[in-house]
């Protein structure tokens, strides 16, 4: 039981809500039914404090309560943005500033859309509201393309049904970050629900759709690095799983536009539906949402399976080992195919310029550096959230060129045209992929070998310990603080040599000297180092209740046949790492 001060501070909140005409009669009743439950439970999670706006939006379970994602608390947050914009603006006459709206297949999702185009629009604002679900790419892509200020996309990506969100965007279609991150976020605090704009202006609110659909389409073909391979391999049979969500339509056009004619689809994953009928969490990171997939690849003999989730951003990609049995190719293998393909076949073209860059997160395989420094191209390290790969993308613009960036969360971004995670264009870059290994007669499975023998071999594990509620995030800032002030000295039995703290900015190596770590601002992230090769990164997730722990572990492959033998020695050496977390 919650102590019993919390419980009267959240009944109190909960009565505002119960007895105010500014909530309809469904939010006011379910407030009064969890105010008469003896389980106080409810009640608590729902009204113990307000979902924050944060630098990437909003992200939470759906219900009534200022902790849950409903239509007050997304009109609250969008009426701060409304201001922000106005206030950044200044002097413009009215429907002269626009921003985008878009939505994923999530249950409330389009009430949501529809909720934040409508604000928006009683604050002067132009609304370009997409007629029903689309990618998160997407998105990205209609701002640039419609010269917007900003943009809201409806989407908690790949969460479990419960959940939804709200992503901020701004001119240059990436999450927003500093200054404007924090100035949208103090316009947001100020709001109470009484200065909320509800009533649309429907002069200002423009439905877009099937034009921006062929123009994004266009543009994800600028991916395309070989269409002469793709042309020699145009009947690779793939299998697509849109799992209920909103590349059902894009990804298999986008396929075609690339010259490939032999997509097969999972049948009952391309029904949009916010239940996810078919899968346990709608996440590529879970092997169980690829079953379906998976079964429709062997009985029509695909060389390769792939999946969208339900906003698109993020793939999965399945393949056949060396005894034709499916393995699901994880975020690391995947961003580092990419790499590697990306690098090797744009030399081979003569396409590589020595402006030419990559990027990648900081607890992404460090596999990815050895290829680039190998290959003399440039690689730069960011943190986590494709808004800083989108910075990396902004400060370098006419003066280099971004080819390609990813993280081990199963996201890519191949091109520069969209500032998102972008599975529809990465999808289509990994089946060019998979046609260039066919053409040698080989699999994406023997690629990620000829790669591990090419760089060394690297196996990457990611430990989620989850810790819900109230309780559970003050574990996790303990958890945080403890390895902060007592860091461990080994893992796995080799010695620490390094510890870098991204609060604090400092790296600290083995003999206790400190050096700064040069990064665009500060993030609650702690990597260690060991004399090994081993790499452990930890930070609280941004977006759900757990701490993650990311294992990246070295082992040698010298042929590969060795490929089994390094798996297990590294798999041991990821066991002693946890064994020395305790995790």
């Amino acid at each position: 039981m919650e102590n019993q001060e919390l419980i009267k501070q959240c009944e109190q909140v909960a009565r505002e809500w119960a007895q105010s005409p500014m909530f309809d009669e469904q939010t006011r009743q379910e407030v009064q039914r969890m105010l008469d439950a003896d389980d106080k439970t409810e009640l608590v999670e729902s009204f113990y404090k307000t979902l924050e706006f944060g630098t990437g939006g909003l992200r939470g379970i759906m219900g009534p309560g200022i902790n849950r994602m409903n239509k007050y608390i997304v009109g609250m947050a969008t009426q701060g943005f409304a201001n922000y914009i106005n206030k950044a603006f200044p002097g413009k006459a009215k429907g002269e500033l626009s921003v985008v709206v878009g939505h994923d297949c999530r249950n409330n999702s389009r009430l949501f859309a529809e909720t934040v185009a409508a604000i928006f629009s009683a604050n002067g604002i132009r609304a370009f509201l997409f007629e029903s679900l689309r990618p998160t790419p997407e998105i990205s892509f209609a701002i640039r393309q419609l010269g917007a200020v900003a943009g809201v996309n409806i989407t908690a990506s790949h969460n479990p049904k419960e959940y939804n969100g709200y992503k901020a965007y701004w001119s240059d279609g990436a999450q927003v970050l500093t200054p404007h991150d924090t100035g949208i976020i103090a316009e947001v605090n100020k709001v109470k629900i009484e200065d909320v704009k509800f009533e649309a202006d429907v002069d200002l609110v423009k439905i877009i759709g099937g034009e921006m659909d062929y123009d994004y389409m266009m543009a994800v073909r600028e991916a395309r690095i070989d269409a002469d391979v793709i042309e020699r391999q145009k009947d690779l049979n793939i299998v697509y799983s849109a799992m209920h969500g909103t590349g059902r339509v894009i990804v298999p056009l986008c396929l075609r536009s690339w010259g490939f004619q032999n997509i097969n689809v999972v049948p009952e994953q391309m029904v949009i539906d916010g239940n996810f009928p078919t899968v346990v969490s709608p996440n590529p990171e879970n092997a169980e949402a690829m079953t379906l997939g998976m079964k429709l690849g062997t009985k029509l003999g695909a060389d390769l399976v792939v999946a969208t989730d339900p906003d698109a951003d993020r793939l999965a990609i399945v393949c056949r080992d060396d005894k034709g049995e499916w393995v699901i190719i994880n975020g690391n293998q995947t961003c580092l195919m990419f790499s590697y393909y990306i690098i090797k076949n744009k030399i081979a073209l003569g396409q590589l310029k020595p402006t030419d860059f990559l990027v990648k997160t900081i607890v992404t395989t460090e596999l990815i550096a050895e290829i680039a420094k190998k290959n003399g191209v440039e690689l730069r390290d960011c943190y986590t959230g494709f808004k800083w790969i989108a910075r990396e993308i902004a400060i370098s613009e006419g003066k280099q060129k971004y080819i390609g960036g990813g993280e081990e969360s199963f996201g890519f971004l191949p091109y520069d045209k969209v500032r998102d995670k972008d599975a529809p264009a990465s999808i289509c870059l990994i089946c060019e992929i998979a046609a260039w290994a066919k053409d040698q007669g080989k699999t994406l499975y023997d690629l990620l070998r000829q790669i591990y023998v090419e760089y060394g071999y690297s196996l990457e594990h990611t430990v989620n310990v989850v810790k819900p509620g109230k309780s559970g995030a003050d574990e996790i800032k303990a958890m945080m603080e403890r390895f902060r002030q007592t860091p461990p000295t080994e893992l796995a039995g080799s010695k620490v040599v390094c510890v870098k703290d991204y609060e604090a900015l400092t790296a600290v190596d083995g003999d206790g000297n400190k050096s700064p770590l040069e990064m665009p601002a500060k993030s609650n992230v702690l990597q260690w180092y060991t004399a090994d090769g081993t790499k452990v990164s930890v930070r609280p997730s941004g977006t759900e209740p757990k701490i993650k722990f990311y294992v990246e572990v070295k082992a040698p492959m010298a042929t590969a046949d060795d490929y089994d033998a390094a798996k297990a020695q590294a798999l041991q050496k990821v066991e002693g790492v946890k064994q020395s977390l305790g995790i």
